[in-house]
């Protein structure tokens, strides 16, 4: 990845990781599944670097503007990451384990928070998405807005892939279609998987989260099913379906809130894109 130099000060690779970060959740979070965010990696990253040059140069700006931050709104910041954390130990730790003081903490929060102010002044005058706009982007899109598809099942793993394995995954399999023996007791006396102390149950997931060879197996299975003994790198596993949702189209009242934050998001974004433009036209940007 290319690097950047702004005013003579390279971006760090800390801030770039952050702003891709900051990407892939935002998009994760707006439809766009894991094997589209891989395919647009190189895009994001470059998207991210440029972010981060942003995030420099408005650093910059709400320094020499010295936007005003109180102690009391400082504090307030800290409360927030408290709680996100869990609680003041966690907090604590969290500083401890990142090497940083509290008051070098705080330093970092302040310029995120001056930076946030000069962020809303600058878009200010952004109007909010209206609902002709919302709707419109819904029917251009309409296609794309699909309850991802889920399956809830648990499974048991015998690890290893010699005839042993196969033996005992086979008849751990007949116990419990004969109704023998209940699938989550024998995950939790014979699976190799740590999920057998939770009888087997891996939740819900979507495709693509699991290795191939299960993934197919688990979606092809009908609800209530005990699949065959599956192969992949892990071992030999059997599958037993406990549940099925989405697949079905949404609407647009399913999906208004976060299309209107995506065009929110977008506008403001534009708005920052001429903001910062005219702030990179004063300042010196330089590629490596």
């Amino acid at each position: 990845m290319k690097k950047a130099v702004v005013n003579g000060e390279e971006i760090g690779e800390d801030a770039v990781r952050f702003e891709l970060d900051r990407l892939v959740k935002f998009y994760a979070s707006h439809g766009m599944g894991a094997e589209e965010i891989r395919r647009n990696l190189p895009r994001l990253e470059e998207k991210a670097l440029e972010q981060a040059i942003g995030a420099k140069l408005l650093l910059d700006r709400a320094r020499q503007l010295d936007i005003p931050v109180s102690a009391a709104d400082i504090d307030a910041e800290v409360a927030k990451v408290v709680t996100q954390v869990g609680g003041e130990e966690n907090y604590r730790k969290a500083l401890a384990a990142q090497h940083i003081t509290e008051d070098a903490f705080r330093k970092e929060l302040e310029k995120g928070a001056k930076v946030n102010r000069l962020v809303e002044q600058a878009c200010a005058s952004v109007p909010e998405p209206t609902e002709k706009e919302v709707a419109g982007f819904y029917a251009a899109h309409k296609s794309e807005y699909v309850e991802s598809e889920q399956v809830l099942c648990r499974h048991i793993l015998v690890k290893g892939d010699g005839p042993e394995s196969l033996k005992k995954i086979g008849e751990i399999r007949e116990r419990i279609v004969a109704d023998k023996a209940d699938f989550a007791e024998e995950a939790e006396k014979h699976s190799d998987c740590p999920s057998g102390r939770q009888g087997g149950s891996l939740g819900w997931f979507g495709r693509g989260m699991m290795v191939p060879e299960f993934d197919k197996a688990a979606f092809e299975l009908e609800k209530g099913a005990v699949s065959e003994a599956i192969k992949t790198q892990f071992g030999y596993h059997i599958i037993r379906k406990e549940d099925q949702k989405g697949g079905r189209a949404l609407d647009l009242v399913d999906v208004h809130d976060q299309i209107k934050d995506l065009l929110r998001h977008e506008a403001r974004g534009r708005a920052m894109d001429r903001f910062v433009a005219e702030l990179r036209e004063k300042a010196t940007v330089e590629y490596r």
